[in-house]
């Protein structure tokens, strides 16, 4: 019994001085940051979409800074970054999803936004790619307000997750 002991605590400090001792770093973020990067810089996203939310510029172009300073190790600077994201919002758009029976009105609509994001990685430009990324939520009848900011908000956290995985985990 306790020779078990002392086999399972032996294979198990190997594995984890193994794994330890690997060129691949396992982490929770799923973030794949080249060695050398050290700065970012994030750009202003303006919003050339036909229909304008005010606060979607601004807010867009936070989130994307908060997730990429919650989730790596970069520190972000005004210019001149090792990687550098910039871009337009280009579509904020609420549209039928399904019709109500016997009526012409919208049972579920939704409400779109795309990015188009061009990235400039200048330690791997391989890595570089300009490319849109949509997300859309779906909603129940009228949008008020203060729905339409939930959902935006929502749609953000899902945009700067493609936008981040894209970027710094090949996904």
């Amino acid at each position: 019994m306790l020779s078990r002991k002392i086999l399972y605590a032996f294979l198990t400090t190997t594995f984890l001085f193994v794994m330890n001792s690997c060129g691949v770093k396992y982490g929770f973020t799923g973030g794949s940051i080249p060695e050398g990067m050290k700065t970012v810089n994030i750009q202003y996203f303006e919003n050339i979409a036909p229909l304008v939310y005010p606060t979607l510029s601004q807010n867009f172009t936070e989130a994307l800074k908060e997730r990429i300073r919650n989730q790596s190790r970069l520190s972000q600077v005004n210019q001149d970054g090792d990687a550098t994201f910039e871009g337009f919002i280009t579509e904020y758009s609420i549209s039928p999803a399904a019709v109500e029976a016997g009526t012409d009105r919208a049972a579920m609509n939704r409400l779109t936004i795309t990015i188009k994001v061009t990235y400039h990685n200048k330690i791997n430009p391989k890595d570089d790619f300009e490319q849109p990324f949509t997300r859309f939520k779906e909603f129940a009848g009228n949008l008020q307000s203060a729905q339409e900011e939930t959902l935006g908000k929502e749609i953000i956290q899902m945009l700067t997750e493609d936008i981040y995985n894209k970027a710094f985990a090949n996904w």
